[in-house]
């Protein structure tokens, strides 16, 4: 891959994806499962788990690029917006710097949701 290389894709946080991480990991804050109390700290209704955003990021790392043989090495992320049930979150990620030596690549990613940025972050995978 070349430095400079964009990817892009969307996603929708739908019912199967947000109950399923919430079976999964069992994470009942009453501000991820009760609407009126998500309502009562200013947000539009339950917000959805921000490490949903991971799981996209491991599609990404793991079917988007153009091998299949790849690992994640390390990531960072910064949530900027919540985001909530049946958002539509389109994603991008560039590839900023990449070690032939080292055969890692570093991606600069950012979630938005419409044009508000709801996260951002970096990703460095290992090609093996």
């Amino acid at each position: 891959m070349k430095e400079g290389t964009i990817i892009h894709c969307s996603f929708v946080v739908d019912e199967d994806i947000y109950f399923g991480f919430q079976r999964a990991f069992k994470d009942l804050n009453p501000y991820h499962i009760d609407d009126e109390k998500a309502k009562e700290k200013g947000f539009k209704g339950k917000i959805m788990y921000g490490n949903i955003l991971g799981g996209y990021l491991s599609y990404f790392v793991g079917m988007l690029l153009p091998s299949r043989e790849v690992v994640i090495v390390a990531q960072s992320i910064n949530f900027h917006l919540p985001f909530y049930l049946n958002d539509h979150l389109k994603f991008e990620a560039k590839l900023i710097q990449f070690s032939e030596a080292m055969n890692v690549g570093t991606f600069k990613f950012h979630f938005f949701r419409t044009e508000d940025k709801v996260a951002e972050g970096k990703i460095q995978v290992k090609f093996i």
